[in-house]
């Protein structure tokens, strides 16, 4: 078998992958208006040492239990992974040049509410926890698992300042928005 034939290979390389094309794309924004700054910086922090347990490799040391995880089941994590992926791209080739790494308002900013916007108010964090979950899942160690729950639990605390830092900015619009559309997980309401 060729290393690029197997799903754990696969799954680096479809990070990687995403990785650059998305700092790539960071170039294609518009101007700033307004930046939340070192308030951002928490959620970090605690996303960045998730990342670091999720995608580390462990080289034998395990931070708790770990499982057997079939070809089949890496595929198929591999598969999440990769719709994940895509999900989030959806979500920042939609906002366009809307889009910033941190929590800024762009100049002749305006509530974006169509599209993967629609399904939730967070499509990008969405798609990446998605693929998160998925990997800690077909590395099958407890250091991943926990590694993608602190990611989960940055991601959400910069969802939380993004939100009140845009419905200052944006008011009653974004308010609104924020009834009709769920945060970070798409569920439909009756």
């Amino acid at each position: 078998m060729h290393w690029y034939a197997s799903p754990s290979s696969m799954i680096t390389l479809a990070w990687v992958g995403w990785g650059v094309s998305w700092i790539a794309a960071a170039a294609w924004t518009r101007r700033t208006s307004a930046r939340a700054g070192v308030a951002e910086l928490p959620s970090r922090l605690v996303s960045l040492v998730g990342a670091g347990l999720l995608f580390t490799p462990t080289h034998g040391f395990s931070l708790g239990p770990e499982w057997d995880v079939s070809e089949a089941v890496a595929w198929a994590m591999f598969a999440v992974i990769v719709a994940g992926i895509a999900f989030a791209w959806w979500a920042r080739l939609h906002l366009g040049t809307l889009w910033s790494g941190s929590v800024t308002r762009k100049a002749d900013h305006r509530v974006v509410d169509t599209g993967p916007y629609a399904l939730v108010r967070h499509p990008i964090y969405t798609g990446i926890l998605g693929g998160a979950f998925a990997t800690a899942v077909a590395r099958g160690e407890a250091g991943a698992l926990l590694g993608a729950i602190l990611l989960s639990v940055g991601i959400w605390m910069k969802a939380r300042l993004e939100e009140r830092f845009l419905s200052e900015e944006l008011g009653p619009e974004y308010a609104a928005y924020r009834r009709r559309v769920p945060m970070l997980v798409p569920f439909p309401r009756f």
